[in-house]
């Protein structure tokens, strides 16, 4: 039984932790870096730290405290000090710059996303709203063979602003020419996806993969297939 209202044209994603795998990815582009640059760490020993670390940043890099370039040092930086790997900053530097080419040559998905964007691109225009950079985002898209299923990919670069501040919802609406009532938005984070559209006039469904508690009142899934309960 569906459960959200029936004017729904227009569906909106985030990419990374809500089709994208990202944890998957990055795990296998660090894998690949350090091996090419002969860098003895342990991926047991470095995931637990960097990954916690690297929502950290990018939670500060979402509320503009820093820029990018200092997000993607910042980030591996900190890893290798607690981790007290010895490192100078001018490598730390390559190597994020080599994680970044890696990164999107990755294609895993969350399981089900193929199947969802089948079901979906038959019922409703879809598209793409990501505060990810917009060259590694576009090779995201393409190398994971997703990009045909969206009519529009809007990125926080084109807007100025990120997730969840209401600019950002509203150019994505304009460039799909939607309407924020027969909108629906869907991501992995509270904040930015899910609070971000509801302020901005849209509905939302939290993709909540791990299963965190939120308030009755916000439609969430814990696959991606369930969202066939809303859609």
């Amino acid at each position: 039984m569906k459960t959200t209202n029936t004017h729904i044209t227009d569906v909106f994603f985030d990419l990374d932790h809500t089709l994208w795998d990202f944890e998957k990815n990055s795990a296998l582009a660090f894998e690949t870096v350090f091996k090419i640059q002969n860098l003895d760490i342990e991926m047991s020993e470095f995931l637990p730290i960097y990954i916690p670390m690297n929502r950290e940043y990018w939670e500060r890099y979402r509320k503009d405290e820093i820029n990018q370039k200092e997000l993607r040092f910042g980030r591996l930086k900190d890893t290798f000090d607690l981790l007290k790997f010895d490192i100078d900053d001018d490598s730390i530097v390559f190597l994020s710059q080599q994680y970044i080419h890696y990164l999107p040559k990755f294609n895993h998905l969350y399981e089900g996303t193929i199947e969802i964007l089948d079901y979906l691109k038959t019922k409703y225009n879809l598209h793409i709203i990501t505060n990810g950079f917009a060259e590694v985002q576009e090779n995201k898209l393409n190398n994971s063979y997703i990009t045909p299923y969206f009519k529009t990919v809007t990125n926080s670069e084109m807007v100025g602003v990120k997730k969840p501040n209401s600019l950002i919802f509203d150019f994505a609406l304009n460039l799909a020419k939607a309407k924020k009532e027969n909108s629906i938005m869907i991501g992995d984070c509270i904040e930015a996806d899910v609070q971000g559209a509801l302020d901005a006039g849209l509905d939302a469904i939290f993709f909540n993969e791990n299963n965190i508690f939120v308030t009755e009142n916000i439609k969430q899934v814990n696959h991606l297939l369930e969202l066939k309960k809303y859609l």
